[in-house]
């Protein structure tokens, strides 16, 4: 048996059910109240979560927030083969650019024609190793790890120097093709993270790596490759860029440091000169002037 109270005037009915009307007040079965329980007119309260309060919101957000970091984290490892091959297909694209081989339609395969060896030397100019020089990142490169790319392009050797440095806004980059003398330059190709378009971002146009092929590295035994406003060697200087200042001596910066470390190698790779002075007559024939 249960208690129902009547919500108008408190009479107390005992049984099943509620009375379909109080006889007291006359008020309706929907006015009885189940004393300590549920109203028989009353919907359950529901089990679980309040999926209005905040915790529920949490742990929701939680849940959402995990499984979608294993399925990025899923998708990133599967992408990842990929993703390296596309950033070392990138970097062979740079170093054919500076041999200005461009716009090719498999970079890969002539990339594997071109490049004979990617060897390391060292500042004095010694070949440590004849391969491995492709995988050695910018921040492992030392005076004992310098990479460098042997290549062949149209039968002759070109040798490439990869170069890092800083501009304006960020990290500059780019790739310098020598000519077998191992002075004079064939191509360049430079890049930016960030520099101002229009201003130092031009270092990455063709405008400005027009300038560098068939200027000299070294000169009396110095690097002497310069990008400055006011051209006064023809030879070795770069005319720089226009309301660029900071990312030109960035550029310049960069070639000097870099190319201090590749000059014992250079200079190696130089032909000897050509000795002009008059040798000296034959004994043979100095001894019968004495006799006239």
């Amino acid at each position: 048996m249960a208690k129902y109270v009547c919500k108008v005037c408190g009479y107390t009915h005992e049984g099943t059910e509620a009375p379909s009307i109080c006889p007291l007040c006359k008020a309706p079965a929907s006015q009885f109240e189940l004393v300590g329980g549920e109203s028989k007119n009353e919907k359950p309260a529901k089990k679980g979560f309040d999926t209005s309060s905040d915790s529920y919101a949490i742990i929701y957000a939680s849940i959402v927030v995990v499984i979608v970091a294993f399925l990025l984290a899923g998708v990133s490892s599967l992408l990842r083969p990929l993703q390296d091959d596309n950033i070392r297909l990138d970097k062979k694209k740079q170093i054919l650019s500076s041999l200005n081989l461009k716009g090719l339609s498999d970079a890969a395969a002539t990339y594997a024609d071109v490049v004979k060896q990617e060897a390391i030397i060292n500042a004095n100019g010694a070949i440590v190793a004849t391969e491995g020089g492709f995988d050695v990142a910018n921040d492992a490169i030392t005076p004992d790890n310098l990479p460098l790319y042997i290549c062949e392009v149209d039968g002759e050797k070109k040798y490439v120097i990869p170069m890092t440095g800083n501009g304006l806004w960020g990290g500059i980059w780019g790739y310098m093709a020598v000519n077998n003398d191992g002075n004079t330059i064939y191509g360049v190709y430079f890049s930016h993270a960030s520099e101002t378009p229009g201003l130092g971002a031009e270092i990455a146009g063709d405008k400005f790596q027009t300038r560098f092929p068939g200027k000299n590295i070294i000169k009396d035994g110095a690097v002497a490759l310069t990008v400055t406003k006011k051209v006064a060697d023809e030879t070795c200087e770069v005319n720089a860029i226009s309301g660029a200042t900071i990312t030109c001596n960035g550029v310049d910066a960069m070639l000097k440091n870099t190319l201090e470390g590749y000059k014992a190698f250079l200079m190696s790779a130089q032909p000897a000169p050509v000795n002009v002075e008059q040798e000296p007559a034959p004994a043979e024939e100095a001894q019968v002037t004495e006799e006239e």
